[in-house]
């Protein structure tokens, strides 16, 4: 078991012993945190969303609906729906309105007044209570052309917003989770959050693991088939946020689900027509950084206000709103980048346009990373890419540019997509990751792209070096510094002048050293121990790590300011059990590898061993599978890989904590199914003859009806 699971475990237990004080600190306060995650998903679209409490004030609204009403989202909150509406039809709203009050839904047309005086006629959409007394209205402007059948930027008119304990066990259920998926409160409240997914053998695991990386991460979202209470299954998007106490107790969880059905199948007809990249411009200049708590700019550097025309007088004076920026046909895009940061906390870099203060449009790449959910932060890095590009079909990474990196998931692709982003600029880099996912090939990827490219790329592990050795390696010292100082020592970031420096799992630096290396990069010079002379220093910092700096900083074992100084551009790299799509690749690659390095001829891996390989969850994520082939290359004799399954089998026991004859006869009865009963059959994918695969029938005690 890994250490950051036996402690995830450790506090949902103690979490568990103050069941009841949980639950009533989940009901109390756990409202208040959905109301917060709901805000930070329905701000960004591009289709106008209102929410409106029970007397049709506007508690929010998206982008959408600030340029469908002609007013920055701030100028709408507050108001009324009233103020909004023709004056003839004003008389209605209150009979109309207290009917949609009692029915929970109501469809229907008005006339809407812009702020520049105009009326359009806008058609409506109404769901009651998707929080208490939080109500969705969905808008559509009838004067505008229907979008093309699958142009339809629309991925959700409905939400269902739910809270859970530290057991997985519903405690608040809300009108919108009625609709979705069909259970009334009193049926769900108290039943386990498993009843929504589609059954199998690893279920389990998946439910752990997913709460796991939201209690680590603060929040994780994810996409995978629901169930409803009449069986039917929707493609499900899903927003989980872990809920903690002022102590920094785990309490519970916030859940938000939309249903994104329809979506999800207009995208598998375009993967399976291949997938389009814009090919980018080769000389790309990086424009600037921009911060901001929702639609509002709260800082940008002056590359980028120059590149839009602003001032910082301007910025001081603002607010500067973002969607302001922006052509509306981009608008989709932006609420795209959300999505994805929503799920994976940055996401992938895309081509768009902004609009430059005299009304002429700057073609960009940009990335969007979310820093925070409640309430809504982000920061965008924006490239200037002097224009148009060309489309292609590619289907796979460029591996010219990423060694040793091979997958072809979506997920690798991204964070290739990310590295090219960043690059080429001088901006730190933040890698984050489970130990063994290949955070220094990440790091080496981000040095062999950028113009530093043939200066020195140096590399220190914080957690390999004692603590009192630390500052000297990474400052150096002068002779007779201390005792043993017998002549001048030259530090990591000395060596690393005008070149990279990756400081690996900076999580472990001593909290007492924190605050020089944030001088040196903050001041771009430092001193070596026992000097006095400031040394200037030119480098690009790469930091690592697989811990988690947020609980970190809450447990006051991390800087804040230290953190927020790495974390300019985040990479997260997903464990290699997100990830199945990479395994096939990974194993030949490193088949291949091993095979040519022990000169034998290793050239296939048989079909039911590359299925036991994709199957399990590899804790140890790459490193651990790379040492698996490396162990199968030395097995085998011929020119198959001959791979020792069974230690897969016997890790899965000790994780779950059953016995190795449980895990046998479980494994025996799994690969009877899949072979429909067929003795010979089994016996031929199990590797033994058929009369040993009936003996340990008998000895486990299976039979016919057991399979």
């Amino acid at each position: 078991m890994r250490a950051n699971d036996s402690e995830f475990r450790k506090e949902v237990m103690h979490s568990a012993t103050s069941g009841p004080q949980s639950i009533q600190w989940l009901l109390d306060s756990g409202l208040e945190h959905l109301k917060l995650l709901f805000r930070a998903i329905v701000f960004q679209p591009a289709e106008p969303i209102l929410i409106a409490d029970n007397d049709r004030n506007y508690r929010d609204a998206s982008c959408g609906a600030g340029k469908l009403f002609g007013l920055p989202r701030n100028k709408i909150i507050g108001r009324r729906i009233d103020d909004f509406a023709e004056p003839s039809f004003r008389p209605q709203i209150d009979q109309l309105w207290r009917a949609f009050l009692e029915e929970g839904e109501q469809r229907g047309t008005f006339r809407l007044v812009g702020s520049d005086g105009s009326v359009r006629e806008v058609e409506y959409t109404a769901k009651g209570n998707a929080l208490p007394e939080r109500h969705v209205l969905a808008l559509r402007d009838l004067s505008k052309k229907l979008p093309s059948v699958g142009e339809d930027p629309t991925w959700a008119h409905d939400y269902a917003l739910y809270l859970f304990d530290t057991d997985g066990r519903v405690v608040a259920w809300y009108s919108g989770a009625e609709r979705i998926y069909g259970y009334q409160g009193k049926e769900i409240i108290g039943q386990p959050i498993s009843c929504f997914y589609p059954g199998d053998d690893a279920l389990g695991v998946k439910l752990q693991e997913e709460l796991k990386r939201a209690a680590t991460q603060g929040h994780f979202g994810n996409e995978c088939w629901h169930l409803k209470k009449d069986s039917a299954r929707f493609w499900a998007n899903v927003l989980t946020m872990a809920l903690r106490s002022e102590s920094g107790e785990l309490q519970g969880f916030a859940r938000v689900v939309r249903d994104f059905s329809e979506r999800h199948s207009a995208e598998e007809k375009l993967r399976r027509g291949g997938v389009f990249l814009r090919q980018r411009a080769e000389e790309s200049t990086v424009a600037g950084f921009v911060l901001g708590e929702f639609d509002h700019i709260t800082e940008a550097n002056d590359a980028f206000l120059h590149m839009v025309g602003y001032s910082r007088e301007d910025l001081i004076a603002g607010p500067l709103y973002w969607p302001d920026l922006t052509p509306a046909e981009y608008s989709h895009m932006d609420e795209e980048a959300q999505e994805e940061c929503l799920r994976y906390g940055i996401c992938t870099p895309f081509e768009k346009e902004y609009i430059h203060k005299d009304g002429t449009r700057i073609s960009v790449l940009a990335t969007v990373a979310v820093l925070n959910l409640s309430p809504f932060r982000w920061i965008t890095i924006v490239q200037i890419t002097g224009g148009e590009g060309t489309e292609k079909i590619s289907n796979e990474a460029d591996g010219d540019n990423f060694e040793e990196i091979v997958g072809r998931s979506a997920a690798l692709k991204r964070i290739l997509e990310q590295v090219e982003t960043v690059a080429p600029t001088d901006a730190t880099v933040l890698i984050l990751g489970e130990t063994g996912t290949g955070k220094e090939l990440i790091a080496r990827a981000v040095h062999r792209m950028s113009p530093r490219r043939d200066l020195p790329f140096i590399t220190l592990n914080c957690a390999a070096i004692p603590t009192g050795l630390l500052e000297s390696e990474l400052f150096g010292y002068e002779r007779g510094a201390f005792t043993g100082a017998l002549r001048q020592k030259i530090g990591r970031f000395e060596m690393a002048h005008r070149g990279t420096l990756l400081l690996d799992e900076v999580g472990d630096i001593p909290l007492e050293l924190q605050p020089k290396l944030l001088r040196a990069l903050q001041e771009k010079s430092f001193e070596r121990l026992g000097g006095t002379r400031t040394i200037p220093i030119d480098v690009r910092l790469v930091a690592a790590t697989n811990r988690n700096l947020t609980q970190m900083m809450e447990d006051k074992l991390f800087r804040s300011d230290l953190y927020y100084r790495l974390k300019v551009f985040p990479i997260t790299i997903p464990p290699l059990r997100d990830r199945p799509d990479d395994i096939p690749a990974l194993a030949e690659f490193f088949t291949r590898k091993y095979a040519r390095k022990m000169s034998k001829r290793v050239e296939t891996i048989p079909p039911e061993t590359m299925r036991a390989l994709v199957r399990w969850s590899w804790p140890g994520n790459v490193r651990e599978l790379e040492n698996f082939i490396e162990r199968s290359v030395i097995l085998s004799g011929g020119p198959a890989l001959h791979a020792p399954l069974i230690e897969l089998r016997t890790e899965a026991v000790e994780a779950a904590g059953g016995t190795l004859a449980e895990m046998e006869r479980e494994y025996i009865i799994h690969v009877l199914q899949e072979t429909g009963g067929v003795i010979s059959a089994a016996a031929t994918r199990l590797g033994v003859p058929r009369t040993t695969l009936n003996a340990m029938m008998q000895k486990l005690g299976i039979s016919r009806k057991d399979f």
